[in-house]
């Protein structure tokens, strides 16, 4: 089941400040900061809370990459039905919306994604739609695309290797799939084309250094 607080959007309002991302200060985002609640929440108080670890509250490099890339780009995506995988805040999604994308559903199996990116979308004006699907289940109820974006998807082993089996398979159907990723340790270019290279500024706390070079890339069909 969904882990939700009684009131997810008072609970993002009080817990986040609205901020403007380094690489995308276009838009503004209810994010983690040094000076707010969930910045400094253990374990047990999002226990207590009833919501699973806040990765939706951070702004991560893989996003803001695809972000940046796709407001630079916008023939990327004008015009075409764009799915974001493991959107998280919601960065890409907006991005592909503001971008002129005529459709865009921003997906994440964290229910309180879900809430942040509602709210960041209606906070700048734009309009994104929702799933929380698993996608990497299978095919069954997969939304039809003609972009498929993700960032920052490859933190762990068996996630890595599912999401990029995954993202090729949309490359294998002719849909463009663009890869946000600052080096994580189980990524792989292996079958990938870079599109653009970013060095985008990220938190000690987060990242143990203070910038992190991020590059978008294309997943070709064949690895």
């Amino acid at each position: 089941m969904p882990r939700l607080p009684a009131d997810p959007e008072g609970f993002i309002r009080a817990n986040t400040a609205l901020e403007r991302p380094a690489m995308v200060p276009e838009f503004a985002l209810w994010l983690a900061s040094e000076y707010v609640p969930i910045w400094q929440a253990t374990e047990e108080w999002l226990e207590a809370q009833n919501i699973d670890p806040p990765y939706w509250a951070f702004c991560w490099p893989g996003g803001q990459a695809i972000a940046r890339y796709l407001l630079d780009n916008p023939a990327e995506v004008r015009g075409r039905q764009v799915i974001d995988f493991a959107a998280g805040s919601g960065i890409s999604s907006l991005a592909a919306a503001r971008a002129g994308a005529r459709s865009v559903l921003a997906n994440d199996i964290d229910a309180m994604s879900l809430v942040a990116t509602r709210l960041n979308a209606q906070g700048n004006g734009l309009h994104v739609d929702l799933s929380d699907a698993d996608w990497l289940a299978g095919p069954d109820g997969e939304p039809a695309a003609d972009v498929v974006i993700a960032g920052d998807v490859c933190y762990e082993r068996e996630m890595s290797q599912r999401a990029l089996a995954w993202l090729r398979s949309h490359a294998v159907r002719g849909r463009l799939v663009l890869l946000g990723d600052p080096g994580r340790n189980y990524f792989s270019a292996q079958g990938l084309e870079e599109r653009a290279r970013y060095t985008i500024p990220t938190s000690l706390q987060l990242e143990n250094r203070g910038m992190r070079e991020t590059v978008v890339w294309r997943v070709m069909p064949v690895a």
